[in-house]
């Protein structure tokens, strides 16, 4: 694969959240050893705010796609726009990241029409001229590799294979200071163990209950004699601050205080993170902070990925399950049986096993 060894200038798209471009991080990173090129970033407003932080991409386009379900709304920009802009970067290649569900023949339609040479891509069904190099997608009929592991076998099949496999987010010493200053102005101080609750996620399903947070804030706060830390964006400040009142005690509130480096930052400093599967664990395991994960079974890809974890599942609704038949082949062939959601005591167990081994 010589040809993309020579590259100079490749955009990669990425067209999720946060986490899903961290989870992209260990396949950047070997793309940018591998070819020593330019590195433009495709992806979501939300997922923007990472690519920033990466120290392997240059730049970075941050655009809501249609064919991709993201936190953010839409920017307006028209297709037919987006690549006219594409082609005035003159791109040498395009590789185009994708979880199994979704079809990337949208994104690498665009990458044809921006006249980009290269694509790279994994694709169920023939992709014919739209994939210079198509790699018939395997998952999740024949094999389920963790997301990470996914995308790094994605660019081994041109030659750029891993040298660094974690997850990988810069911050710096500035990014401390002012999540530190922060946490003090509501009380918390960044130098003493804490915890950190995540409640929030984009997605109902995946919810874990009001009142169960209320029990599991309460249990940890009597069993660990730690202040806890309520973390979520500005528009979930108020349920934030009702689960406050609920627990009561020594627990803080920090509803949209933090810009992502901040928050990765107050990440780094707390002794664990408790979180629902949502872009928080992914930070976690970038900080090399341990952390427990309330996994809703909407996809067994995304699990916190080499950091010490404990993953407690549990079932979904079936009237909130997904319509897309391929993940409906995942949720009868492995997510059949009934799970419960799990307890507190379960929760404190779980953050008791992470402190020990810390």
């Amino acid at each position: 694969m010589d040809v993309w060894s020579s590259c100079e200038n490749l955009l990669v798209i990425r067209a999720d959240n946060i986490g899903d471009v961290l989870m992209s991080s260990p396949a950047i990173n070997a793309l940018r050893t591998f070819t020593r090129a330019r590195i433009t970033l495709l992806t979501s407003v939300a997922g923007s705010e990472a690519g920033r932080l990466s120290a392997d991409i240059n730049e970075v386009i941050g655009i809501d796609l249609p064919w991709v379900k993201t936190e953010g709304s839409n920017t307006g920009i028209q297709i037919s726009e987006l690549i006219e802009l594409l082609k005035t970067y003159r791109f040498d290649g395009c590789v185009i990241f994708t979880v199994y569900s979704q079809n990337p023949l949208p994104a690498a339609m665009i990458a044809y029409m921006a006249g980009i040479p290269l694509r790279l891509a994994y694709c169920r069904e023939n992709p014919y001229g739209l994939l210079s190099n198509w790699i018939p997608d395997q998952e999740p009929y024949h094999l389920i590799r963790h997301q990470v592991q996914r995308d790094l076998d994605l660019v081994a099949a041109i030659g750029a294979n891993a040298g660094q496999r974690r997850l990988s987010l810069t911050i710096t010493s500035g990014n401390f200071a002012w999540a530190a200053e922060k946490l003090q102005v509501i009380g918390l101080d960044l130098k003493e163990p804490y915890l950190i609750l995540h409640p929030g996620v984009s997605e109902h399903k995946r919810e874990y209950p009001f009142e169960k947070w209320v029990d599991c804030g309460k249990t940890l706060l009597r069993e660990f004699n730690m202040p806890v830390l309520l973390t979520g964006s500005q528009s979930e400040s108020t349920i934030l601050t009702e689960l406050r009142e609920a627990i009561g005690g020594d627990v803080f509130v920090a509803a949209g205080l933090f810009s992502l480096a901040e928050f990765a930052a107050a990440i780094k400093a707390a002794s664990v993170v408790v979180s629902v599967n949502t872009g928080a664990v992914h930070l976690a395991a970038a900080m090399q902070t341990p952390v427990v994960v309330l996994y809703a079974q909407t996809n067994p890809q995304h699990t916190p990925w080499m950091v010490p974890h404990v993953v407690l599942p549990y079932s979904i609704e079936e009237a909130l399950r997904s319509k897309n038949e391929v993940i409906k082949f995942v949720d009868n062939k492995i997510y059949h049986m009934q799970i419960p959601l799990p307890d507190d005591s379960q929760i404190a167990a779980a953050v008791a096993s992470l402190l020990n081994q810390a």
